[in-house]
């Protein structure tokens, strides 16, 4: 087998035996790992190959390296979900199907939360609201961040993490696209309205009203967006 074929499985190998020094090790985000000569001593590798692994580890979240530092365990060390950064702007029907698979997953995540939440949960909920209507006049950069926070808030709250991740990921991903929805729609007191009775829904305890209010909002939103770019 050539060079080049066996040394993908070799750089697999070594993600593996990070990931287990770390759990070994019962290591937690922000802690501090051996330096990379002492991890290629202990695997019995080169460095070079050895960074190389953890390349692949840092893509995915689960060690940071910081320069002049050292290597640190990552935030997403167990994140099931892992969003592509490399994925293209996505056009025109392609928003309104960013927009259909929100629509699948958060409505039923609001219900989850309305039964759910926990008072932390309901307490950032508020706290990403209020901070939202402090920018409803032009500052879109601010808004959009405050409102797609609200999203990522109510999909924690359903205590759903592996869905709570997938939200997380399309926004995170296609956070311009989010802002482009944001200036098309152009009406960012009715965005905020409805934020605020799905917020109440969930609130209540409501499962069935929070779940019709969060697919009502995203309907709106997806109408407007489609009859725009028609």
């Amino acid at each position: 087998m050539s060079k080049d074929v066996a040394r993908p499985s070799l750089s697999d190998a070594l993600t593996e035996r990070v990931l287990e020094l770390i759990r070994a090790g019962g290591l937690r985000p922000g802690d501090r790992l051996p330096s990379a000569r002492e991890l290629s001593e202990r695997f019995a590798v080169t460095t070079p190959t050895l960074r190389e692994a953890l390349r692949r580890l840092e893509a995915t979240g689960a060690v940071q390296m910081r320069h002049g530092s050292g290597i640190y365990v990552g935030a997403d060390l167990e994140r099931v979900v892992i969003p592509n950064p490399n994925v293209r702007p996505l056009q025109g029907d392609q928003l309104l199907q960013l927009l259909d698979a929100r629509l699948l997953i958060e409505p039923p995540l609001a219900a989850m939360a309305a039964r759910r939440a926990e008072p932390g949960d309901l307490e950032r909920l508020r706290t990403v609201l209020d901070h939202a209507g402090r920018h409803l006049e032009g500052e879109d950069v601010e808004l959009d961040a405050a409102n797609m926070s609200f999203h990522r808030a109510a999909a924690h709250a359903s205590g759903n993490a592996v869905l709570g991740e997938v939200i997380d990921s399309l926004l995170s991903v296609h956070g311009a696209e989010q802002r482009e929805i944001l200036r098309i729609f152009d009406d960012r007191r009715r965005d905020h309205d409805d934020h605020r009775a799905i917020l109440g829904a969930i609130e209540a305890g409501e499962a069935e009203r929070a779940e019709e209010l969060m697919r009502a909002h995203l309907r709106d939103v997806t109408k407007v967006i489609a009859s725009r770019l028609a």
